[in-house]
């Protein structure tokens, strides 16, 4: 749903207090840092997830990818999923022509039961995807994700994030598995950084 004003402002405002820390920590990827964003506590946050949603399905209208679907692996991508895919539908509701954004999600690993299933959610084969991911350092869940949606015959048109970390080659590693999606974030790391201290 476009908004008179720009979410992304607030947005970074509430990445910054909440989800950004300063200190010595270990990655996922086993390198150290001297900061932490953990982008669920703005996601999960009421109003942050709403600006989220709000802020990435801007992004995509901007560079018109025109996707039927959005999805990411669980469980960073699942509210930004689930709020993109809202605010596609309000808009829908003042705007019919404006086409809506499904949501779907991608497991880990495939389910030991039932369907056996990777996907949850939306899954139709062709259909036009941006697959989404709340921090970008390696790469690697963006990766498994966009490998996932392929695997499922998804046509993968763009990747988001929230914040690219802008080390240890992870943009570069995202778009080669891409091949040509355009891959887009709202934040940098310094700007999360920058506006962190700037709360001080």
């Amino acid at each position: 749903m476009p908004t008179s004003s720009d979410p992304r402002t607030p947005l970074l405002h509430l990445i910054a207090t909440l989800s950004f820390r300063l200190g010595k920590f270990t990655l996922s990827s086993g390198a150290h840092s001297d900061y932490y964003i953990d982008c669920r506590t703005t996601t999960l946050h009421a109003e942050g997830g709403r600006l989220a949603g709000l802020a990435l399905y801007d992004l995509i209208r901007q560079h018109k990818l025109h996707p039927q679907a959005v999805g990411g692996l669980t469980m960073g991508a699942d509210p930004l999923v689930s709020n993109i895919a809202s605010a596609s539908a309000w808009d829908h509701l003042q705007h019919p022509d404006a086409p809506l954004i499904h949501g779907f999600l991608v497991r880990k690993s495939e389910k030991t039961h039932g369907t056996g299933r990777r996907i949850e959610g939306f899954n139709q084969p062709g259909a036009r995807a941006v697959i989404v991911d709340d921090v970008c350092t390696t790469g690697a869940s963006t990766i498994q994700a966009i490998e996932a949606a392929r695997d499922a015959k998804f046509q993968v048109v763009g990747v988001l994030c929230l914040v690219d970390r802008q080390e240890m080659n992870g943009r570069a590693a995202v778009e080669a598995v891409a091949q040509g999606a355009p891959f887009f974030s709202l934040f940098t790391a310094n700007d999360v950084r920058a506006a962190h201290v700037a709360s001080k």
